[in-house]
């Protein structure tokens, strides 16, 4: 059963559709004011819901991270059907999903907002057990919401299987190994008050993309969730400029 608020969601628009990917552990949620003030200024919008997601973290255990690029593919896949154009969009592990899409399939523009290729320090990945000790084990995961942000916006799993964050670290190898695929043009947004996500990462991710026309946005007092925190305005119209240039 789908978690109430962490259902996946259409808004219909122009031919310029964006998909929307949240992060590890999320749900589309996350994605819902980005995706509003997306569809407002004339775009059609779907947020999908990674597999094993929004429902309980059991469900999670039992994905592989191919599972979860392959609901962004289904996603594109119905988008496509509605749109002529399309773009994407992923936050944190969605966006190396993201990335990893616009190199296998016709993207228009990808924004990559907080994707990890370095783990903060503070995470204690260093004190992940190893794969086959990771199986039915389980911890929290507290989740911090800014300020004035609705709770509808923060639906997802309080604690999280730890063989999911050996998937999540394949994820990210992968898309280490096929940075320099992607040739799209791509917005790179990065907080250094992010505290999941090491600073370093968003500039990795510019470097070594090969894409003729790349944007980036350095961010100084949002957290993780740059488009839920204090700047996300300056995000959202970083967004908006990119999109229509």
């Amino acid at each position: 059963m789908i978690l109430h608020g962490a259902e996946p969601f259409f808004l219909a628009g122009s031919k310029k559709g964006i998909l929307l990917v949240h992060g590890f552990t999320g749900s589309p949620s996350e994605m819902l004011l980005l995706g509003k003030y997306l569809n407002y200024i004339g775009y059609t919008v779907m947020a999908v819901r990674l597999c094993g997601h929004g429902t309980n973290p059991e469900d999670m255990a039992r994905m592989k991270w191919r599972d979860w690029y392959a609901s962004v593919c289904d996603g594109y896949h119905l988008l496509k059907n509605y749109c002529k154009d399309i773009y994407i969009i992923g936050l944190s592990m969605g966006g190396a999903l993201s990335l990893l899409l616009s190199i296998d399939f016709p993207v228009k523009k990808a924004a990559s907002l907080s994707t990890p290729i370095f783990i903060a320090a503070q995470r204690g990945l260093d004190m992940l057990p190893p794969r086959h000790l990771s199986n039915d084990i389980y911890i929290p995961k507290i989740r911090h919401l800014p300020n004035n942000i609705p709770a509808v916006c923060n639906v997802g799993y309080k604690k999280m299987p730890l063989i999911c964050v050996h998937e999540l670290l394949d994820c990210i190898q992968y898309l280490k190994k096929n940075l320099k695929r992607v040739k799209v043009p791509v917005l790179v947004v990065q907080s250094s008050n992010d505290h999941t996500v090491d600073n370093k990462s968003g500039r990795y991710i510019y470097n070594k993309i090969e894409s003729q026309d790349k944007q980036f946005l350095q961010l100084s007092k949002s957290g993780h969730l740059v488009i839920l925190d204090t700047e996300r305005k300056i995000v959202f119209e970083r967004i908006k400029q990119f999109l229509a240039k």
